[in-house]
């Protein structure tokens, strides 16, 4: 029988006993672009024309030729589980991308389709972080790094890196910062959110160095595809040991369909499957049908203009934000991100980037990105700046920003 009606006055929630949340919630930060993404969503819905150069999400869809590919097998029934390590298809597929980008011979059997990069992630630290490890990376990085190491109870060490490095985590950093308690290191390369790549020597020395203390190297690769002034240098070119992530969102214009995959020693697969089969089932399935029509020469085609978009808009941003007083010391050679020192620059709120981002976006309708959300290596003097976004609306950003900085 029901214990109340209709009738019955509703139940108060203060009269509920708390619930005790795990201590990992705590250590966890919000994610601060996601609040700066929300107060500029406000700010449209109340009529104000606001330019986002904050999230980093393509302006660009998936091609027509991927989003068919998606109803065809909505329409076709192939909507169901799929195996745990992904379609055979797919990962055939994406073994065909290694080889055809970077000479590589990847077993099929090696690659795991993930629900998106994040889970990925997950799966790589949930099968190698045990409770107190450590875990290496650059500072800055992207801020969710460090939350899937906590997650699993490992400890991220931030490790301050420069421009000379070209913020990324070198030898030196690796041999100077392993202690009794590290496992690994996260990297990634081209880096969110400074866009900038490891070069190969740089690459090869960390690897070498992690290998040499029997350590883990995860190699953060998704936005490879999006390389301007070189062509882009897998890990596992270097070291077939390294775990490799990757992401359909990025270079292949698909955020939304949470498609990822990685690639792992052969000897791992089993411990990956059992992961996923367990944290995930399997990867969206839609998804994974619509991503096989990514590696067609017409899909392709697409995906190499809008890259050497991405690199006119990068080519056009730079230059115009160092005009304006931003240090920008190393050109981003990958990825859309801008991470630019506001230290030099003409306005009151040169020594504090979270309230220059918000005045920024008050007042000149801009949204950007402050620094605190990457790391604790001088927050407060950087902004990042996503060109995910058409030119022209570019070119309206750098004029209000020239007028906000007076």
């Amino acid at each position: 029988m029901p214990t109340t009606s209709p009738t019955d006055p509703p139940i108060d929630p203060r009269s509920l006993r708390a619930l005790q949340l795990a201590q990992r919630v705590h250590a966890i930060e919000p994610f601060r672009v996601m609040e700066m993404v929300k107060a500029a969503g406000d700010m449209k819905r109340s009529g104000t024309d606001v330019i986002s150069m904050s999230v980093g999400e393509p302006d660009f869809g998936a091609p027509e030729i991927v989003a068919h590919a998606a109803m065809r097998a909505i329409q076709a029934g192939a909507t169901q589980y799929t195996d745990s390590l992904g379609l055979r298809e797919l990962r055939e597929a994406i073994s065909g991308h290694y080889a055809a980008v970077h000479g590589l011979d990847i077993d099929p059997g090696r690659i795991v389709v993930t629900a998106g990069a994040s889970a990925g992630l997950l799966l790589a630290c949930a099968a190698l972080v045990d409770e107190g490890d450590e875990v290496l990376m650059p500072d800055p990085c992207y801020p969710c790094n460090r939350h899937f190491v906590a997650s699993f109870g490992g400890t991220p060490v931030l490790v301050p890196a420069s421009s000379d490095d070209r913020y990324q985590l070198g030898a030196a950093h690796v041999e100077a910062h392993w202690g009794p308690r590290t496992r690994g290191v996260l990297v990634a390369s081209p880096s969110n959110p400074t866009g900038t790549s490891m070069t190969p020597q740089q690459l090869r020395a960390m690897l070498a160095a992690v290998r040499a203390r029997g350590g883990f190297a995860i190699i953060d690769e998704i936005y490879q595809g999006l390389s301007y002034d070189h062509k882009p240098l897998s890990a596992l070119a270097l070291d077939p040991d390294a775990i490799t992530v990757n992401s359909f969102s990025k270079y292949f214009s698909m955020t939304g369909w949470r498609l990822g995959w990685l690639v792992v020693p052969q000897a791992l697969v089993p411990v990956f499957e059992k992961l996923a089969q367990n944290l995930f089932i399997c990867a969206p399935t839609i998804a994974q049908q619509a991503a096989l029509a990514c590696f067609t020469p017409e899909a392709l085609a697409i995906y190499e203009e809008r890259r050497l978009a991405f690199q006119r808009r990068r080519d056009l941003l730079v230059p115009a934000l160092r005009a304006l007083g931003f240090t920008v010391p190393v050109m981003p050679d990958g990825a859309f991100y801008v991470y630019a020192d506001i230290a030099s620059v003409a306005h009151p709120h040169c020594g504090d980037s979270s309230a220059f981002a918000w005045s920024l976006l008050r007042e000149a309708g801009v949204a950007i990105v402050p620094g605190d959300d990457f790391g604790v290596a001088a927050p407060q003097r950087h902004v990042r700046f996503s060109y995910a976004t058409r030119l022209e609306r570019i070119e309206e950003a750098l004029a209000r920003l020239e007028r906000f900085l007076g």
